[in-house]
């Protein structure tokens, strides 16, 4: 099959040097934006590579759009600048690199990277885990998570991440990495917008390719919740959301987490409505799903986290009485090994304080409670909802 000819009558292009070209620049925008370089800047590193001021905004943006491939020599000079093997570019291997590069370029500080490198090939030489090893990881991960702080997830994920790269093969092994591309997602603050979408799509993708239903769901309410919880890219939540509550309709974690993500973003919005609807049928859902109440894992949602994800709902709404009563429920319930998530509620209740009128006791109160939590304890998160407060 061929393609409609391009501008100018030139010879029509074979589907594949299309689809080649498409691919290619799909991973020269992806590994440009891991390193956090414009468009521009990505223009004036390839015209010092190349000593003449030849590449400008409008050709990147071109490549990238796979309205033109790169030749050669552009190639060689592309590799260099976005500091990945020629090899990578040359066949556009996307799926199994872009987690490696993507690792490197966001997350690694440049120190640390030989390390990682050593890590990674150590690993391969001894034939790296089973998947059932990897599985372990996920549980060990997803009970970690709940207490250590996200600088110290980031960089154990990062490692087991340049390992993982080199074996995904399958839909098992697709499935971890989908998980695990959630949960370094989610070490980065959601007001960081392009890390943390791009991590979540990369997620949403790799479950497509475990083609588990359950998986794709729960990848994409996760990230809906994650973001709906902190009010950042409200958007992106709601589309995740959406995607997941379409993949299937029966309850599952993954579709709680939806709902609950989708109805954060209505109460941010100002959707009264949408939010106390989305929020009961949560809660609908959740008595036919719920974890054992003492599940912890950043997988599994007790009543404990229901009720801290009810109780921010609630104080942005302004609906008092039902926050208290969602935070004296979690309090209740909440393992004392998990300080954290008390002082998310201590939060919630800053903002409702601030919410009611009273916003210097609020921003007072919620301040106390995170100076009170470790620094090493402390959560992005965490942060974000202190914001907030602030801004009541």
């Amino acid at each position: 099959m061929l393609r409609t000819r391009r501008r100018g009558g030139a010879p029509p292009l074979p589907a594949y040097a299309s689809d080649m070209t498409t691919l290619v620049g799909a991973l020269i925008k992806e590994l440009r934006e891991g390193l956090g370089l414009s468009q521009d800047q990505l223009a004036k590193k390839l015209n010092q590579l190349n000593g003449r001021d030849t590449v400008t905004r409008a050709l990147v943006s071109r490549w990238e759009n796979g309205g033109r491939r790169p030749g050669p020599h552009w190639l060689r000079h592309l590799a260099t600048a976005l500091q990945v093997p020629l090899e990578a570019l040359e066949s556009a291997d996307v799926n199994r690199r872009a987690f490696l590069t993507n690792v490197a370029a966001t997350a690694i500080a440049p120190a640390a990277t030989a390390d990682l490198l050593a890590h990674g090939f150590g690993a391969a030489l001894k034939g790296g885990p089973s998947v059932e090893d990897w599985q372990q990881r996920l549980h060990v991960y997803g009970r970690d998570y709940m207490s250590a702080g996200a600088q110290e997830i980031q960089r154990r994920l990062a490692a087991d991440m340049v390992v993982l790269q080199q074996q995904i093969e399958g839909p098992r092994m697709w499935e971890v990495a989908a998980r695990l591309a959630v949960l370094f997602a989610k070490t980065f603050p959601g007001t960081d917008a392009a890390r943390t979408t791009h991590w979540y799509g990369m997620a949403a993708a790799a479950a497509d390719r475990s083609e588990d239903p359950a998986a794709r769901v729960w990848v994409r309410g996760r990230a809906a919740i994650a973001l709906g919880y902190e009010g950042a890219s409200l958007a992106v939540a709601e589309r995740f959301a959406d995607q997941a509550l379409a993949i299937d309709s029966r309850p599952s974690l993954g579709r709680l987490n939806a709902l609950m993500g989708k109805a954060h973003a209505a109460a941010i919005r100002g959707d009264r409505r949408a939010a106390l609807m989305l929020n009961d049928d949560g809660w609908r859902t959740f008595e036919r799903v719920a974890s054992p109440a003492g599940e912890q894992s950043d997988y599994a949602v007790p009543e404990w986290r229901m009720n801290v994800f009810s109780s921010l709902l609630l104080a942005r709404l302004g609906e008092e009485k039902r926050a208290e009563h969602a935070q004296d429920q979690a309090r209740a319930l909440l393992p004392p090994t998990l300080p954290r998530f008390a002082t998310h509620l201590d939060l919630h209740h800053g903002l409702m304080l601030a919410q009611s009128g009273d916003r210097t006791g609020g921003v007072a109160h919620a301040r106390t409670a995170l100076e009170q939590l470790p620094a090493e304890k402390q959560s992005l998160t965490l942060r974000l909802l202190l914001a907030e407060v602030e801004a009541a």
